[in-house]
């Protein structure tokens, strides 16, 4: 069996803030996609972000998913001290920190790493699932059923990170991994974008659109709702094809063990920095 995908990146520093702290990472040859967004209203988010990205400088193509689990984790370490050095070097006492939602792909696996309120999303046969839990103090108000979900965006501690890269000495990271099927897409976020725009939303245009064509209408309806804050968006859509002459015959479901929501679709629905690609991938399993 094997896979190609499609992936296009977009960010925008929005309608009210004048400095973009959102910046992603595409590298489609490794199989990885990443989002980091910059702590509003600490000391230079933007730096943090950018100091999440750089960490990949020079990262080569994995031989299994572990080794390239493994790599990321390693990299988001290093990044974490290097904002931690940076903080102690301009005496700042000051919190220096980034979210990151990373997505990795090998072959037919895939595995999601994220610390923050930067989301991933699934998209599969029509159903939105996301991945990710955020670390945020609304999410907690959730979790224990305080505050629901609709609610989250709008809560005046729903910029409360619990949990982000270079707040702490050990950066820790959650994740999530299953296996690949034909059609999937997914989506990696900074917060800018589920503020403003509903997730049923998310359905309908990911599913109307090509990558390139979906992140562009993300982006620009955030902005004509007024984008209170930077938005970055990540679309990345799956195909297996049957290059060896193999039947392509998956039933595996993602399990989420009853946490992950599904969103069903709605019947309707300036200067942004563009990355799109077309990769193949061309693997036997």
């Amino acid at each position: 069996m094997s896979y190609r995908w499609w992936s296009c990146c977009r960010t925008n520093t929005g309608r009210r803030r004048h400095v973009n702290e959102d910046a992603y990472l595409q590298m489609d040859d490794v199989g990885l996609w990443l989002v980091a967004d910059g702590m509003g209203g600490h000391a230079r988010g933007d730096v943090a972000s950018r100091f999440v990205v750089e960490a990949f400088d020079g990262l080569q193509k994995p031989q299994s998913m572990d080794e390239l689990s493994q790599a990321v984790k390693d990299r988001l370490a290093r990044a974490n001290q290097r904002i931690r050095e940076e903080v102690s070097r301009a005496g700042s006492d000051q919190i220096m920190g980034t979210t990151v939602v990373a997505f990795l792909a090998y072959k037919r696996e895939w595995q999601c790493l994220w610390a923050g309120d930067s989301r991933a999303y699934l998209l599969r046969d029509g159903r939105l699932t996301q991945i990710s839990h955020d670390h945020s103090v609304a999410q907690k108000m959730v979790d224990s059923g305080e505050l629901r979900h609709d609610q989250m965006a709008l809560h005046p501690l729903a910029n409360r990170i619990t949990r982000a890269v270079g707040t702490q000495g050990n950066l820790q990271l959650d994740e999530y991994h299953s296996v690949l099927r034909d059609g999937d897409t997914v989506l990696l976020c900074s917060d800018g974008l589920n503020k403003e725009v509903d997730e049923r939303e998310f359905v309908t245009i990911l599913e109307a659109y090509d990558c390139k064509e979906a992140s562009r209408e993300l982006v620009d309806l955030t902005l004509e709702r007024g984008a209170r804050d930077n938005v970055t968006v990540a679309v990345i859509q799956f195909e297996a094809t049957t290059g060896f002459g193999d039947e392509i015959t998956d039933t595996t479901d993602v399990n989420y063990g009853g946490r992950g929501k599904h969103i069903e679709a709605v019947s309707s629905v300036s200067s942004t920095q563009l990355t799109c690609t077309i990769h193949s991938r061309v693997t036997r399993v």
